[in-house]
């Protein structure tokens, strides 16, 4: 295995300034220089501890089990929250796993990614946590991994800026902002930036016995019965988890690239990806097939669905590329065939969820907002309570209860009257310097 030592990523951005009505331009452009940071996989599988209460500093994604919520730390590991009582819900512990940015659980074994590896825990005992199983290197794809460092096996797990140097293009030769990459290729761990990543069950259709949790829309995790599926960079893992706490991977399959987050429903998957929403049909469930894909213009794309239609939230920004923000409709009812039914402009939408005509959608900055979806074609007019001063970033909602994580923290809401939704709590973020 080669040993890089550096790799060096170059952003060329252009700034033109025209003088009068002549056709010369000056343009002056920059280029980065970046240094990866690596982890030995040593470091990585020796970095695990069960730590008391920690405060909400960077959320990520959201998972309810029973009457506990888990709550990602970005990069960081898992908030173990007891959230028997919706009003006063309690931080009890926090598992501490770099690299951790999703998760499952089923039957108390909290599934989770350390960088590279699958972790199994059992969370049975909050006075001894600890791991079960764990399966090396299966999440390869989402970094740069195999290297050697000093003589060890290592990984890339961020890069870090510097210098940055600015220079001239007299000749005007800049035709917009590229990226080009030496030795190494693209940078990893898109998934790190907080809140920007990215399974979430109709609950509707969710069975009264959670043994299998439930997560938001923005998650790469999610279990169907007996098998646990996994989005990487480009393919969908499957693990047998028959024997809760001993995971075994089974088929990989590629789909394509830019792949974010996942959705089961019935005996489909649906996968959102950066330039589309692809369907798979889990009927046999160990080995998913490929059904449809339905394209559109590149942006993020979390994805909730019912037995007719798909709803997906189209969105902007640096991690997602595109500058589009819409709510696209799609119509499901032949899987082989999906086809857009209508498009709604959003602010900047991130995570979304549905439970039976009510509508959730995530605006990030610009707060959340709950529809009524009942009439597809006037889901623009039916727009019922919006919360304009929070941070939203994703939802879940069950039983009547709405559970949101964004940047403002984690907020629960009773909603069994849409006309009359009630705030029941709020664990607040903590900024902190570490």
């Amino acid at each position: 295995m080669k040993k890089k030592n550096l790799f060096v990523i170059i952003v060329l951005a252009g700034l033109y300034i025209f003088y009068g009505c002549t056709d010369k331009c000056d343009s002056r452009l920059y280029y980065t220089y970046s240094e990866p940071v690596y982890m030995t996989t040593e470091e990585i599988r020796d970095s695990f501890s069960f730590l008391p209460p920690v405060e909400l500093s960077i959320p990520g994604k959201i998972y309810m089990y029973d009457d506990y919520l888990f709550v990602s730390e970005v990069g960081k590991g898992v908030h173990i929250i007891n959230n028997v009582d919706k009003r006063n819900p309690v931080n009890i512990g926090f598992v501490k796993v770099p690299g951790n940015f999703d998760m499952a659980v089923k039957g108390n074994i909290l599934y989770v990614d350390n960088y590279v590896d699958l972790l199994a825990i059992d969370i049975s005992d909050i006075n001894n946590v600890h791991i079960v199983k764990r399966l090396e290197g299966v999440f390869d794809d989402l970094y740069y991994y195999d290297f050697m460092l000093n003589g060890q096996e290592a990984v890339v797990v961020e890069y870090r800026e510097v210098d940055t140097v600015w220079y001239d293009d007299p000749d005007c030769n800049d035709i917009g902002p590229s990226i080009f990459m030496f030795d190494g290729g693209p940078v990893p761990l898109f998934r790190g930036v907080a809140m920007e990543d990215a399974a979430l069950y109709n609950a509707s259709v969710v069975p009264g016995n959670i043994n299998v949790g439930i997560g938001g829309s923005m998650a790469r995790f999610a279990i169907v019965d007996e098998i646990l599926y996994t989005v990487g960079s480009y393919n969908l893992g499957v693990y047998d988890i028959s024997v809760l706490s001993d995971p075994k991977p089974g088929n990989k399959v590629e789909i394509g690239w830019n792949i974010e987050t996942i959705f089961p429903y019935g005996n489909n998957l649906f996968i959102g990806a950066m330039n589309g929403m692809y369907i798979y049909d889990i009927s046999e469930p160990a080995t998913p097939e490929y059904m449809s894909t339905f394209a559109h213009v590149t942006s993020c794309d979390p994805v909730v669905v019912n037995d007719e239609y798909a709803f997906v939230t189209l969105r902007s920004g640096t991690p997602c590329q595109g500058f589009t923000n819409q709510l696209d409709v799609i119509d499901i009812k032949n899987l082989y065939n999906p086809q857009l039914v209508k498009s709604y402009p959003m602010e900047n939408p991130h995570g979304l969820g549905l439970d039976g005509d009510a509508l959730f959608i995530c605006e990030g900055d610009y707060g959340l907002k709950i529809f009524n979806a009942s009439d597809i074609e006037t889901i623009d007019e039916n727009l019922i309570k919006y919360y304009k001063d929070i941070n939203a970033f994703d939802v879940i909602p069950y039983n009547d209860n709405l559970i949101m994580i964004g940047m403002d923290g984690l907020y629960q809401y009773n909603y069994s009257s849409l006309e009359n939704i009630q705030l029941l709590s709020h664990l607040p973020i903590v900024q902190r310097n570490e």
